[in-house]
């Protein structure tokens, strides 16, 4: 995956370098102006500058130590009271190294202890927190990275298995309606063979594919549609409209085809004028989909164990790929089984 350029390395180590940058002029700013700017005592001004510079290096140890040591192998593992410990002594430490630079090197024999501390507190507390709240929000981020991954990888491989589920569900109704022009001699036997074999093309050659034209999951539908016409002629009245304005449109492959065969498995059989309508057209990026077919309510049904993989699953994608941005409406009125859909395909 391409990494955004924040996300780079020298972006990462020039934020660093600038954040250190600035954050060196600080004791320079904060310092006693009698220590700084005094003529007469230029030679102590060298000193507070050599220490300022041993500061400088020690705090951006502490930093990354606290970053990458303390808070992964003490912090993250529950052992807070070790890391409170050696933050406390890392604080001594440095409250201790202060005075002992006042009095031996600076040689100042009266040193009031409270600047000692409390300078070196606020030092030592906004390069803790600094260092905190850097190693946290690195922590954050990678967790959902990961997560995002995880979660990015578990979608594929479900819709992998939805998908995989759809397609041998659809091969078995289409050869049954091989079986039967052949058993009635049919001469459309030889064009439905052929319509077969480039929906088998679509199937194997592109509906693996994350997205696939529109215009191309449309002629599979219409595919699909001319092989069930030609089964069962004028027995059931179909009506279809597929219109796809835009040929720059995709769609998830294999999507829409559960609803075409839902209307065919059970708006066909002992249904008095059965029919079945069937409509696509898109609109400023909307898809939308409808088809609804005729049904008896006094008849008794036996179902297959396939029964319902199509409709059930087609919803599951349809979750995953689209959240909200999409509306699915299923109902039954007035003799008709009604299926409408709409899509964002922005």
């Amino acid at each position: 995956m391409k990494q955004e350029w924040y996300q780079q390395k020298w972006a990462i180590a020039a934020t660093h370098l600038l954040a250190w940058l600035i954050f060196f002029s600080l004791p320079y700013l904060l310092h006693p102006s009698q220590e700084y700017n005094a003529q007469d005592r230029a030679a102590e001004k060298k000193y507070w500058d050599l220490y300022l510079y041993f500061i400088d290096f020690t705090l951006v140890v502490f930093f990354y130590l606290n970053a990458w040591v303390f808070i992964p192998k003490l912090v993250n593992k529950k052992k807070i009271v070790d890391y409170v410990l050696y933050m406390v002594g890392i604080f001594v430490l440095m409250a201790v190294l202060r005075f002992l630079f006042e009095r031996i090197i600076l040689k100042h024999q009266v040193i009031d202890i409270k600047p000692v501390i409390l300078f070196t507190f606020f030092i030592f507390f906004f390069v803790l927190s600094a260092s905190t709240a850097f190693q946290m929000i690195i922590d954050k981020m990678k967790l959902e990275r990961t997560t995002s991954a995880r979660e990015n990888e578990n979608l594929k491989t479900e819709l992998s298995l939805l998908r995989s589920q759809v397609s041998p569900h659809f091969m078995f109704n289409v050869l049954n309606n091989m079986v039967s022009l052949a058993r009635k001699k049919s001469d459309v036997l030889e064009p439905s063979l052929i319509k077969l074999s480039s929906l088998m093309r679509y199937m194997l050659y592109e509906a693996d594919e994350d997205k696939v034209p529109l215009l191309k999951e449309t002629e599979y539908l219409q595919s699909y549609i001319d092989l069930q016409q030609q089964r069962f002629g004028k027995n059931v009245a179909i009506n279809v409209d597929l219109e796809t304005a835009d040929t720059n449109y995709e769609i998830e492959p294999m999507l829409l085809i559960p609803f075409v065969e839902n209307a065919f498995k059970h708006g066909t059989g002992l249904i008095t004028n059965a029919t079945i309508d069937i409509r696509l057209y898109t609109r400023n990026g909307m898809l939308f989909f409808s088809v609804r077919n005729k049904f008896s309510k006094d008849s008794s049904e036996i179902k297959d164990k396939t029964s319902g993989i199509g409709l059930t699953n087609v919803k599951r994608r349809l979750n995953l790929l689209y959240g909200d941005n999409y509306v699915l409406h299923i109902d039954k009125k007035d003799d008709w089984f009604i299926v409408s859909l709409q899509i964002n395909l922005h």
